[in-house]
Parts: structure tokens; sequence; C-alpha cells
């Protein structure tokens, strides 16, 4: 459809095309609006040309730097995801200080001379946990998340006017440099409830985010299901789609500015599966492709950065495979810059296009960031998980780490039973990775990503204790099963078909390490936390080589870095020199299978293995 009439043809797009109440006076240049099939910029047309970088995955000292290195680029706009579950963590309870603090980013950015598209959910996707949504939102039963359940609905409106206090003011109607903000995210591949869209719509136009452009997007697929009249509808594609993507678009809303939401210029990683890499050329040669067209696009990632902590995602592949795929703590993605904010071969290549298809020649890069390597250092003290449990929680039969006020992280489920017994023991379908011990000692492992369900369990005469320690390897951020997100046990427990009762709880969010006990230089047995130390006189960026770990997590100064896992393809976890401290730096390891005297070292780039995938048994 074309877009129509706002007392001239240029257009607001706010609720149904209608125009600011106010006047924008001196703002107004700063404004983007439509004219017909083009954006328009002070009365001139305007091409966006954007790059995603989710400012929640950069540690904050080095926001600036990557902020400089997309001018350097060319671009004139940064795409940015707003998480939802980093800033309410807990229900009612906002933090944006630290790398939470969007409106100091995005203040930067229009320091920087770049303007800014927020993308605030409530579900992002991303890669992240959940896509976003706090874990808290799944502690009951009855909340549907993604749909106009009044309850689900009342937290996105909280959500929404609290980010609103934040962002309003840096609305481009007000002078700031947010030019256009995203209705939900991908809605059309999950759902099609209109009625639902227009919810989310109305909401941020309370929230005072509604001021400028707005817009859907979606793939070329997803676009009827969830674009709303009056609102931009824009398309997300990868390599070699772009032509087709937007002849669908075209067909979809003719006469509109086409623009790619997301042109993907690479691929997250999964665990288990190699690592990915993508064409540059055929990417370089579609941007000019896009450019020269004179279409809009904005590039997904211009920066990747890195999930730090327990906040990746998972896809659930339903198809023929049918399988949990939980993403890797890199987001590399293979992108321009590469995780540590380096440009990779890819930023000279899109510069190169960018400034032939613009004419204009941007800034130069800034200095590059300094890197070390620390040499080989051990861990060389342990302490065992077992004496380091908290007070257990007495319950009838196991419950999702949610129902005990628990997000992530680890969580065991002890019981007692008397033997002789032998057979079956039935977990269910784990959320998402279980270690099952006999009186401690390890007897299986149940991971989802195989779809197993139950290991074989043979006890001797007498009484015998049963721990099941499940890990949250993160939940999906993809798909209709993100509608059910508990993670934990969340089937009932069987022994050859019959329900085990009694069960001793303990949640384990292992939030920090500061408080582990029990530490000696004496070999442990299971799982257990590991420490040691290294020294740097001149603190830099690094990535600490985890290849000689298990499965687990690691902390350096008590910054959760994130996941461990030798199954691969990631092998290294990177670390900013912002968070490296001049002296001795504390390093802790959890590892459920206990590598006693492993070593770690620094490298100056990432470290991949390239596994063999798995997805059965």
């Amino acid at each position: 459809m074309s877009l129509g009439l706002c007392g001239t043809l240029a257009l607001c797009l706010v609720a149904a095309f209608a125009c600011p109440a106010e006047p924008m006076h001196a703002a107004t240049s700063a404004t983007i609006t439509i004219d017909g099939d083009h954006f328009v910029r002070a009365g001139r047309p305007h091409q966006i040309i954007s790059g995603s970088m989710d400012f929640q995955r950069i540690p904050r000292g080095y926001w600036q730097d990557r902020l400089r290195k997309a001018r350097a680029m060319g671009l004139n706009t940064i795409t940015t995801y707003v998480y939802w579950n980093a800033l309410e963590a807990q229900r009612g309870s906002f933090d944006f200080s630290g790398d939470n603090d969007v409106a100091t980013f995005v203040r930067m950015a229009q320091r920087e001379g770049l303007d800014v598209i927020v993308r605030p959910g409530p579900y992002v996707c991303a890669e992240w946990e959940a896509g976003g949504l706090p874990a808290w939102l799944y502690a009951d039963p009855h909340l549907r998340v993604r749909t106009r359940d009044p309850k689900f609905l009342q937290r996105v409106e909280q959500y929404f006017g609290r980010l609103g206090q934040e962002l309003a003011p840096l609305m481009a109607a007000h002078g700031g440099p947010i030019i256009a903000v995203q209705v939900e995210n991908e809605y059309g591949s999950y759902g099609d409830d209109r009625g639902y869209m227009e919810d989310i719509h109305q909401a941020l136009i309370r929230a005072g985010l509604g001021t400028n452009l707005m817009f859907t997007s979606d793939g070329a697929d997803g676009l009827q299901h969830d674009a709303l009249p009056g609102v931009l509808a824009v398309v997300n594609f990868g390599t070699g789609d772009a032509s087709k993507a937007f002849a669908k678009l075209k067909d979809f809303r003719p006469g509109q500015p086409m623009m790619a939401g997301e042109y993907w210029d690479g691929w997250f990683d999964q665990w288990g599966v190699p690592h990915v890499h993508t064409d540059a050329d055929a990417q370089a040669r579609e941007l000019a492709w896009m450019l020269a067209q004179g279409y809009s696009v904005n590039i997904y990632m211009f920066e990747g950065g890195t999930t730090f902590g327990f906040m990746n995602g998972a896809n659930f592949h339903d198809d023929a495979t049918d399988h949990y795929a939980p993403e890797t703590t890199s987001y590399d993605y293979d992108a321009v810059l590469d995780e540590a904010g380096r440009p990779t071969p890819k930023f000279a290549q899109f510069r190169e296009v960018i400034t032939k298809a613009t004419g204009a020649t941007p800034p130069p890069l800034p200095a590059p960031t300094p890197f070390m390597a620390p040499p080989a250092f051990a861990l060389t003290e342990h302490a065992s998980l077992w004496d380091n449990l908290p007070a257990p929680i007495v319950v009838d039969a196991p419950q999702s780490m949610e129902q005990f006020g628990q997000n992530y992280g680890y969580i065991l489920y002890r019981t007692e039973l008397d033997g002789p017994a032998a057979g079956k023991l039935y977990l269910g379908e784990v959320r998402d990775y279980a270690a099952v011990y006999v009186d401690q000692k390890l007897i299986g492992t149940v991971d989802r990503r195989l779809k197993q369900v139950d290991v074989p369990i043979a006890l001797d005469a007498g009484r015998h204790r049963i721990d099941v320690l499940v890990e949250n390897t993160g939940r999906i951020n993809y798909g209709p099963r993100l509608a059910d997100g508990r993670a934990g046990l969340v089937d009932p427990v069987l022994l050859n078909g019959s329900e085990l009762h009694g069960w001793q709880v303990y949640p384990l969010p292992m939030s920090s390490v500061a408080a582990i006990r029990g530490w000696t230089t004496q070999p442990v047995n299971g799982p257990a936390f590991h420490r040691g130390s290294f020294h740097e006189a001149k603190p830099a960026d690094t990535f600490l080589d985890v290849s000689g770990l298990g499965k687990g997590l690691l902390w350096v100064n008590g910054h959760h870095l994130g996941r461990v896992w030798d199954i691969g393809p990631q092998q290294s976890l990177y670390l900013p020199g912002t968070w490296v401290k001049q002296g001795d730096n504390a390093v802790v390891a959890f590892d459920l299978q206990t590598p006693n005297q492993a070593s770690l070292r620094g490298l100056t780039h990432a470290l991949w293995s390239n596994p063999a995938a798995q997805t059965s048994e």
C-alpha cells in the first residue's frame, strides 16, 4: 500500500499516521519522515545506513570506541536491542546502571554523529536468554508471554514505562538521536495476532517512544502476520536473499521506503556445532546492490560482542532433527568487528562500498585496542560444590527453578532411596543438562540437546543419596517453544515407572563466587570450584584459553565471563581489558568434571575447535 497524507506527503509514523500534537521546533531537522517511497530529513531524501551493536553485550568502557568505528566505516545510524531481562532481573526492580545505561549509550552515539534505532521488545530474540523476556515471568504457570494475556501486558506496560523515562527525552522529536523504534520483533514468525501487536504499539506510544518513526520487522514470509496499518514494515534476510526479500516487501507494501531491518552478515555459534564463517565478498556485493537501489539497510551485526554470564539463548529446531540447540557465550557472529571490537576484513570491504555509494569519506579508525597474552597459570585451589550448598527447600516433587525464585544457574535436587534397586531413572525433558550422582559419584548425564531423558541406575543394598544437578544452559529465544521457559526439572522423576517423592532442593544461582568456602590445595572429587590468578603489569584485552576445562563457568575479578564446554566450538572466553587489574587478577572456574590442576593462558585471538555436530543419541 502507499503511505499517504499527514498535511504534506511527509509522514510521521505514529499510531495511524497521526502527526505529533506539539510542533517539533528546532528538533525537526533531526527527525526522519516518509515522502512516498523514500525517507526524508530536513527536506532532503535520506538513506539509513545502519549497523547493529547491542550495548548490553559490550563493556561500557568500550562503547565510544565501537561507535567511532561505526562512523569510520561510514555508518550514519546504530541499531540496538534493549534486553528487558537485564534491566529488570527481579520483578519491579530496574537497573539502568553500568552496562545497562541505555541513555548514556544513546547520548554517546549522538556525540559521535550517529542516529539511533531502538528495538525494545518486549521480545527481541537476539540469541539472548528467552529472547530478552525475564525468567520470573515463567514462575506464573498461567501467564502467557507474547499474547494479549492481561498479566503479560501489564508487565510490559511497566517495563516500557520505566524505559520511556530513560529514552523519551532522547527521541528525535525532542532533539535526541533516536529516529525510530521497533514494535515487538519478528512476531510474524511466531504468531498472527494483530491485536497483540497493536497493544504493544500503543504501549510504546504511551511510554513516550512513539514520537518518531515506528516499524515492524520480520522475514519476508512473516510480514503478513505482524505488520500494522500505518506503521512502516521492513524485512530481514541473509546473504543472497536481498533481491527476493525486497521483491516480496514491494509486493506487500508498494510505495513505501525499502529497508532491510536486518541484513545478516554472519551467523551465531551453537554448542557442539562448527564455528560459523560466511562469504564476505558476496556480502559486500549485495550491500553495494542495496545501496545503489537507494534502499536503507541495517547490517546485523556490526559488532556482535559477548553474551556474558548466563545470558546466551537457545534455538529449538522444529524440523527433522527436532532438537534443542543452545548458543555459545561468544556472539562474534562473523561480524564486521570481531567479538573484541577489532575490524575484520569485512570492515574494509564494507567501508569501500559505503564510501562509493555515498561519495563521503568516513573519519579514520581510532587507535587499536591493546591486547595481552598472559602466560599459562594453574588453578591450584579447589572447593567442592558439596561443601557449598545453601539450606535446602523441602518439597514432595521437583519443581522448576522459577518456583524457588531462581532465574539462572544450577539447581540441585536430592532424594534418598533404599537398595537394592536397578533400572532407569527417568528425568523427563531436563532444562537443560543434568549430572546424576549416587552417593556423590557420577553415574551419568542427561543432555537436552541429545533428547536424553534417563540414566541407568543400580543401587546396592542400603540407603543411598541421589543428587540430580541441573544446569540452565539457556532458555529458548526463538519459535513456539519460547512460551514454556521453565528451567530445571519440569517432569516427575520416575524409577522404573514409579514416581519418586520426598526431595530437598538447593537453588544455586551462582551470581557470585565471593562466598565460596572450603578451599584446599588437595584434589577434590565431583563438581567443584577451582581458583588461581595471573599477574599483569599493563592491563589489556585478552582471550582466556579454557580448553583444559570441561563443562562449567568462569569468573575473573568477580566478572562472570560466561560458559565453558569442551564439546566446542568455543574454547576461549573474551576478557575485556577494562575488567583486568594492574597486579594480581583472581580467576575462578566452576567445573562439573573436576579438572584438578587445570591450566589457563591468555591469547590474542579467539580459540575455536571443530566439533562434529551431535543432535541425537
